[in-house]
């Protein structure tokens, strides 16, 4: 038998829960749906038949129920690639760390996990509102950059066109790009959609080139991104979590896919105000090809 996982790697609440998210195995469903927003997670419980579970610890907020037969969680990550660096461990402990005796378990679990959330669209023709596919995700952030990749799961050559593409500074952590999980891809997509590559960034401000007193590095980023393309994908949007959830859904064993609203257009200006309705929209197409079978 191996050496158990230590308390200060694994650490669980008295009542044998994980840390962050408060939950014990029991508790999740095998298909997870991931907000970023924690009012959000009652907006996509409402359309389940039977709420079983309701739990909540800081911005982590988890309704567990069932949906046309088919049990589902949904979960709120807060905001940031940080903050999915918790959801993403403590939810592989659940299914994969034996908790009481603290050791891996012989068979591994995948989960599925989507994420719906709002981002900001960085080519003019994209319309607020519009529903964006994430079939890569890269990210500004370098939390990727911490665990080791032993199977090579960033996608071959992204990067290094990116960065040279950009003159990249080099004090800034090294972009990396994960691909969305096939199976979850063939479900979601669907003729016309906007899809191709995500950016995540470690910040709303300078890191997706805001300036309000303080400026960003380049001025001139955004439309370096809008020009870049690599293997006929170009960069669609911003936002702040996908490349975490795609390196460590990949790292872990797991299937992770991303759909954003764009609310913003950086291009045109353009910024939709009231997002609840294109939001629901959304929440709905998930749930109805996840329950459709």
């Amino acid at each position: 038998m191996s050496i158990p996982i230590s308390h200060t790697d694994l650490m669980l609440n008295p009542d044998g829960s994980v840390y962050h998210l408060h939950l014990v195995p029991d508790d999740l469903a095998d298909t997870v749906l991931l907000v970023g927003d924690p009012g959000r997670v009652r907006q996509v419980s409402s359309r389940f038949d039977h709420i079983e579970l309701k739990k909540s610890n800081r911005e982590f907020v988890t309704h567990t129920g069932v949906c046309r037969g088919k049990r589902l969680t949904v979960i709120s990550t807060g905001i940031g690639t940080d903050n999915i660096d918790i959801v993403l461990n403590e939810l592989d402990a659940l299914v994969n760390i034996d908790l009481k005796s603290r050791q891996i378990k012989h068979e591994h679990n995948s989960l599925n996990l989507i994420r719906m959330g709002t981002s900001g669209a960085l080519h003019a023709h994209i319309e607020p509102g519009s529903t964006i596919m994430a079939k890569v995700a890269g990210g500004f952030d370098g939390l990727y950059h911490f665990y080791n990749d032993r199977d090579q799961i960033t996608v071959p050559g992204i990067a290094a066109a990116f960065m040279g593409f950009t003159h990249w500074k080099s004090s800034l952590a090294d972009p990396y790009f994960v691909a969305a999980s096939g199976k979850l891809l063939e479900i979601f997509s669907t003729s016309g959609q906007v899809s191709g590559i995500t950016l995540s960034t470690p910040g709303f401000y300078a890191p997706q080139v805001r300036s309000i007193r303080l400026s960003p590095f380049d001025d001139n980023l955004i439309q370096k991104i809008g020009a870049f393309s690599f293997n006929d994908m170009q960069i669609n949007n911003f936002e702040m979590e996908s490349s975490a959830l795609y390196a460590l859904s990949a790292l872990l064993g797991h299937h992770a896919v991303t759909m954003c609203v764009a609310i913003a257009n950086r291009i045109t200006g353009e910024f939709l105000e009231d997002y609840k309705a294109a939001v629901d929209s959304l929440i709905g197409m998930v749930i109805h090809k996840l329950t459709r079978e």
